[in-house]
């Protein structure tokens, strides 16, 4: 069967390789002047961070959307589809218009290195939203910051949502040098607002604001998010707003700490749209409606009900321990069958000691990227945190049948420990209505 465009487009940019890193902006600086800088013709918030930054771009993005204006949404990883990076007003871009953004950005890219994946992806985002003529456009950094090909844009406001150890071999191993490699997206008299809560990394934020004449808004000191005691909602108390009984969209209680970073940053873009005209006010009823529309897939995702099955990512030890958290939480008289792989730059002994122990039977199994572990080790490393069965089933889709196959259906499923993971296994509900 003949490929569509489409398919060869993908094809080629696979080929760049998903990981080629070169820490350097030049080349994608090249491409962009170029395309006649796309990424000047409209309003930006960056976001940088190690855990939430998907789901706090996303809740800008639907607040801003709910006002009125036509959003855009940089994101990475996908799960199932390259399309998942790049949306405007919650609708992915299109296979059409992937090939339009892809030929555009690949016919100048005639530098002597040439571009990686990312770069690539990130062009084609920045392109792809001029030419769709956003009014903002709320973009996610890849897994750094200073050096990331997203760090080529003037925001309107920074967002740095936490530091969690990773990536070493690039972002370094301490949080000081984490929190340099994140505090890089800090633009010269840009508000900074950040959930980076170490002493050691909160001071690096602090010098480097103070180095960019940037103000700095910190989470828990000049803004805070609180569960309201019996009741499923929760009151956020802002820099100049105050808002209460707001549902969550998405699950988990560390989620409301990405809600308060994203209505923090939403206060300041909107004090600087009342300047321009009064009617933009940032109340609460904006904030309820646009919660309502944020969707952040592969993160606490509940799937399936008969059994429960639940997708999350949980891709590093800091959301490993939260997913830990919650389930130990939820899932306490529940039968818990634990899907997991990881990949091979992760701690996964660490990883697995907090997931493990909340599960009754543990599956081990493996993304098809070629990064992920081997699952006999993961196998013998689990082994040493349960007395209760580990089974190894390498290829995902077949692992999630046999956990659904072998539960009851008021039992319990979660599928997590890779990004990859979760997409092998969201794409497999995706396919078969059946489960």
């Amino acid at each position: 069967m003949k490929k569509t465009a489409f398919q060869n487009c993908l094809d080629k940019i696979y080929k760049l390789g998903r990981f080629g890193i070169k820490l350097e902006l030049d080349t994608i600086l090249n491409i962009l002047k170029s395309l006649n800088n796309p990424q000047k013709n409209y309003n930006l918030v960056h976001v940088a961070g190690t855990n939430g930054k998907g789901s706090t771009a996303t809740y800008i993005a639907s607040i801003l959307q709910k006002a009125g204006f036509k959003t855009g949404l940089y994101t990475s990883p996908h799960l199932v589809r390259f399309n998942e990076r790049i949306s405007i007003n919650g609708k992915q871009i299109s296979n059409d218009k992937v090939v339009e953004a892809y030929e555009a950005v690949h016919a100048v890219d005639t530098g002597e290195r040439k571009a990686t994946f990312f770069e690539i992806a990130t062009a084609m985002g920045f392109y792809h939203f001029s030419k769709e003529n956003v009014d903002w456009a709320i973009i996610e950094t890849g897994m750094g910051g200073r050096f990331d090909a997203t760090n080529v844009i003037n925001p309107q406001v920074s967002v740095i949502t936490n530091l969690s150890i990773e990536h070493t071999d690039y972002l370094g191993s301490t949080i000081q040098a984490l929190a340099l490699e994140k505090g890089g997206i800090i633009k010269k008299n840009t508000p900074v607002v950040t959930g980076v809560s170490q002493p050691s990394g909160l001071g690096v934020i602090k010098k480097l604001a103070k180095e960019k004449s940037a103000d700095l808004l910190i989470y828990k000191k000049d803004f805070s998010a609180r569960k309201n005691p019996r009741q499923n909602t929760y009151t956020y108390k802002g820099l100049n707003k105050n808002f209460n009984k707001l549902i969550k969209p998405l699950p988990g209680d560390h989620q409301k700490d990405n809600l308060s970073l994203a209505l923090a940053a939403c206060e300041l873009i909107f004090e600087k749209l009342q300047l321009i005209d009064k009617k933009y006010n940032f109340n609460e009823t904006l904030v309820k409606e646009g919660l309502s529309i944020a969707k952040w897939p592969g993160r606490l995702e509940h799937i399936q009900q008969n059994p429960l099955v639940i997708i999350d990512g949980a891709h590093n030890l800091k959301a490993a321990s939260v997913l830990s958290k919650y389930l130990l939480s939820t899932m306490e008289k529940t039968r818990l069958t634990l899907v997991i792989g990881i990949l091979d730059d992760k701690p996964y002994k660490k990883m697995l000691k907090s997931l493990v122990p909340c599960a009754q039977n543990i599956i081990i199994t493996k993304a098809k990227i070629d990064r992920s572990l081997d699952p006999s080790i993961l196998k013998e490393a689990a082994q040493k945190f349960t007395t209760c069965p580990v089974t190894i089933i390498e290829d995902v889709k077949e692992a999630v049948i046999h956990a659904i196959n072998t539960s009851n259906t008021e039992d319990a499923i979660c599928i997590a420990g890779s990004l990859y993971v979760a997409g092998e296994a969201k794409e497999k509900f995706d396919n078969d209505l059946a489960y």
